[in-house]
């Protein structure tokens, strides 16, 4: 029911600037995720109360998110296509279900209920709005192809995982910082700090 002490023209003005700055907002976070990455895994390091047990079961975890994310940079032609193969068969985004695997084993490794929130509010603000941009990308770049996949009507794609490709989408990266991240919570159980 609208409140009829608003006019409903500035009703509709005030929705407008909502959904606007709804929007700015996303786009803000999709550009700055990966600072916004850094910023949340410097405070996992301070936070964290990992134990050598915690650090093995976050650990394996954490691989297998990082394993999915390799499965998929295997098989994605980046701005080529709509990929179909591989984990693209079974989710429509591959890559971030990995992220938020590597981030649930992160907050395992960590043995702290403050990093596990931290964890998921970073994970429930930035991935979203990245869908929402990437969907948005695929529907002005594929049109009706990026639909068809979108609604599982798409043909499958035969297409066998590469490692080359998976290197040309730069997953060694989230390797890099999957190793290290979880050899600086090694080195805090060391130093006891």
């Amino acid at each position: 029911m609208a409140d009829e002490r608003v006019p409903a023209g500035k009703r509709a003005s005030l929705a407008h600037l909502f959904v606007r700055a709804r929007r700015a907002t996303a786009e803000a976070l999709v550009r700055r995720r990966v600072a916004l990455g850094f910023v949340t895994g410097a405070a996992v390091l301070v936070l964290a109360a990992p134990t050598w047990r915690s650090w093995q079961l976050g650990l394996v975890v954490a691989s297998a998110g990082e394993a999915i994310r390799v499965w998929a940079a295997g098989h994605l032609e980046k701005s080529r296509e709509v990929t179909r193969s591989g984990p693209y068969r079974v989710t429509r985004h591959p890559l971030y279900l990995g992220s938020a695997i590597i981030a649930l084993g992160v907050a395992i490794a960590s043995r702290s209920i403050v990093v596990a929130l931290l964890a998921a509010v970073y994970i429930a603000a930035t991935i979203p709005a990245a869908i929402r941009a990437e969907e948005a990308f695929l529907r002005r770049t594929f049109g009706d192809a990026y639909d068809l996949y979108r609604d599982a009507r798409s043909p499958q794609m035969q297409r066998r995982f590469s490692l080359a490709r998976a290197c040309r989408n730069r997953e060694y990266r989230a390797i890099a910082g999957l190793g290290g991240g979880f050899a600086l919570l090694a080195l805090k159980i060391l130093l006891s700090i």
